[in-house]
């Protein structure tokens, strides 16, 4: 595991993306944490430091925007990765404007995705 490194965190309302994102983390010495639920996230992130979090933008009540707007409030260190099925054109601009460290577009290359989560925690401990 990567020393001194907290959990990363995983939203997103579906299941099977939840659990593969958690082994392809896990597989690469991460402690994967999983959320289905936006208010379950926060809840947590009011108690635990977070380095690095997975959003997805599409999810039942609250979605992943709102989620990043309300996270830089509690906190603004937290480097957010904000990932989507469907690329609609103001998604990706109002997310990047938002302060979300990058926005991938689903299915994205396992790679790719580790290297960005890499990415976002040296900019957390820099």
């Amino acid at each position: 595991m990567h020393e001194s490194i907290k959990p990363i965190c995983i939203l997103d309302d579906d299941l099977s993306v939840l659990n593969s994102l958690q082994q392809l983390l896990e597989s690469d010495g991460f402690d994967a944490r999983m959320f289905d639920s936006s208010d379950l996230f926060l809840a947590y992130v009011r108690e635990h430091t977070v380095s690095v979090v997975i959003l997805d933008v599409l999810m039942p009540g609250m979605d992943g925007i709102e989620v990043q707007q309300r996270l830089r409030e509690l906190s603004p260190d937290t480097r957010v990765v904000i990932m989507t099925g469907r690329d609609e054109a103001h998604t990706r601009p109002v997310a990047l404007e938002g302060g979300a460290f990058a926005f991938l577009l689903k299915p994205f290359d396992d790679e790719v995705f580790l290297a960005l989560v890499h990415s976002a925690l040296a900019a957390t401990i820099s």
